[in-house]
C-alpha cells in the first residue's frame, strides 16, 4: 500500500457518487448513530448536527481525494475531527464509541462507493480490493484526528484541574479566603461539603508519590524546603492509616482541624518536625502537642482545649462551667471530694452528682492519667485567665 491509495482509484468513482452525496449523507449518520449504544440514547440535536456534519465533511473530502496524492485531511479537515474527539472527552465519553462509529462509517462508505460504480459499470475484484485500501487508509486518518482530539482535552482538563487544586490548597493555607469562596473553590475540584482537613509535611521527594497515593483526596504544594500535603478528613485520614502508608517517611501529620484552621495546623506541623528532627515518620502533632504548650505555643493550647473540652460542648453554658470548675478543683485535689466541697462552697452530694455528670461524659479518660495532665493544663489556663477562643 501507499501513503496515498485513493491515487488508483478509478476517475469515475466521484462523478458516480456526487448525485446521491445528501442522501448518503443523512443515511450514514443515521446509521451510524444507532449502530453505537452510546451514541443511539443521545438526543441531542447539537450532538446529531456535529455527526451529520463530520459524514458530511468525511465524505465530500474522499471524493475530492480520488485519483490524486493529496494527503488525506489538510489541517482545516483535520480540525473537524479533532474537534470530534476532544468533544467526545468533555462529555466524559471514552473514545471507544467514536472509534466503533468510524468503523461502521468505513463499511458503509464501502458499500456506497461500490454501489454507485456498479450503477455505471461493471466492477472488478482490484477495482473492489483498491477501494478497500483506499477507504481504509481513510478512515484510519480519520480516528488518529479524533484520537489526538481526544488526548489534547484531556490534557486540557488535566491542566485545568491541576492548576485549580494548585489554587486552592493555597487558599487554604492562606487562611484568608471568605467562606463562599472557600466553597466554590472546593465545590470546583470535587470536595463537596468541605469540613475538616489533615495537613502533612512531607520531603519534596515525596510529592510525586503523594500525588498517585491520594488522587482526589489530596492536595499537594512543594515549598522551598518541604511540601505540604492537604488531606480531606475521612477514613484515610484515621490515625492507623496514615501509620500503614506514611511507613518509615519523613512525615509529619498535623491535628485534624477545620478547614480555615489550616494555617494554624500547618504552623503545628512545622513546630513538631522542629521538635524531633530527623526521625524517622510518620510523627503524629498530636504526640506532642503537651510539649509545644508548654513551650506557650497558643495553638497547640487550642487544640487541646478543644479536644478535651469536646464532652462538655453540647451542654448549657452554666451547666459546662460548673463542671468545668468541679473538674479542675476535683484534679487538684487528688480526687479528694471534701477538699472539692470545701473550696467551691458546694454540698458533698452536689460535688458527687458533678463528679457522675463528669465520669458519664468522659469514661474511662478520667482515670488516664495523661488525659488527667491535660485536662489540668487546659483547666488552668481557662479558668485562671481569661477562657482561650479554641480552633472551629
Amino acid at each position: 500500500m501507499t501513503a496515498t491509495p485513493w491515487r488508483r482509484l478509478p476517475v469515475d468513482l466521484s462523478s458516480a457518487m456526487r448525485p446521491h452525496l445528501p442522501a448518503s449523507v443523512g443515511a450514514v449518520a443515521v446509521a451510524v448513530t444507532e449502530a453505537t449504544p452510546a451514541f443511539a440514547t443521545i438526543k441531542a440535536a447539537k450532538f446529531e448536527r456535529d455527526v451529520r456534519t463530520a459524514v458530511q465533511v468525511a465524505l465530500e473530502r474522499f471524493l475530492d481525494l480520488v485519483g490524486t496524492d493529496e494527503p488525506a485531511l489538510p489541517p482545516r479537515f483535520r480540525e473537524v475531527f479533532v474537534a470530534l474527539g476532544a468533544a467526545e472527552a468533555r462529555e466524559d465519553r471514552g473514545p471507544e464509541a467514536l472509534l466503533a462509529a468510524l468503523r461502521m462509517a468505513a463499511r458503509l462508505m464501502l458499500r456506497l462507493a461500490s454501489e454507485s460504480l456498479a450503477r455505471l459499470r461493471p466492477v472488478d475484484t482490484g477495482e473492489l480490493i483498491d477501494l478497500s485500501d483506499a477507504i481504509t487508509a481513510y478512515v484510519d486518518e480519520l480516528a488518529a484526528a479524533s484520537t489526538d482530539g481526544y488526548a489534547l482535552q484531556l490534557r486540557e482538563q488535566a491542566g485545568e484541574g491541576d492548576r485549580r487544586r494548585h489554587q486552592f490548597a493555597e487558599l487554604l493555607l492562606r487562611g484568608d479566603g471568605m467562606p463562599s469562596a472557600v466553597e466554590a473553590a472546593a465545590s470546583r475540584i470535587g470536595w463537596a461539603d468541605l469540613d475538616e482537613v489533615v495537613p502533612v509535611l512531607l520531603p519534596p521527594d515525596q510529592v510525586r508519590d503523594a500525588r498517585f497515593r491520594y488522587g482526589a483526596d489530596g492536595l499537594v504544594t512543594e515549598r522551598r524546603h518541604d511540601a505540604v500535603l492537604l488531606l480531606r478528613a475521612g477514613p484515610r485520614t484515621a490515625r492507623a492509616p496514615l501509620s500503614e502508608t506514611l511507613a518509615g517517611r519523613h512525615a509529619v501529620v498535623g491535628p485534624t482541624l477545620g478547614w480555615a484552621q489550616v494555617p494554624a495546623a500547618v504552623r503545628l506541623a512545622e513546630l513538631t518536625a522542629g521538635l524531633v528532627g530527623a526521625e524517622p515518620g510518620p510523627v503524629f502533632v498530636d504526640d506532642h502537642l503537651i510539649t509545644l504548650t508548654l513551650r506557650g505555643e497558643t495553638g497547640a493550647l487550642a487544640v487541646l482545649t478543644t479536644r478535651r473540652l469536646a464532652p462538655l460542648a453540647h451542654l448549657r453554658a452554666a451547666q459546662r462551667e460548673s463542671l468545668l470548675v468541679t473538674l479542675y478543683s476535683w484534679l487538684r485535689h487528688w480526687g479528694s471530694r471534701a477538699e472539692v466541697s470545701a473550696e467551691l462552697f458546694v454540698h458533698p452530694q452536689t460535688v458527687s452528682y458533678r463528679l457522675k455528670r463528669l465520669r458519664d461524659l468522659y469514661g474511662a479518660d478520667l482515670d488516664d492519667p495523661a488525659v488527667r495532665f491535660e485536662l489540668l493544663l487546659v483547666l488552668a489556663r481557662r479558668l485562671d485567665r481569661p477562657p482561650i477562643q479554641g480552633p472551629r
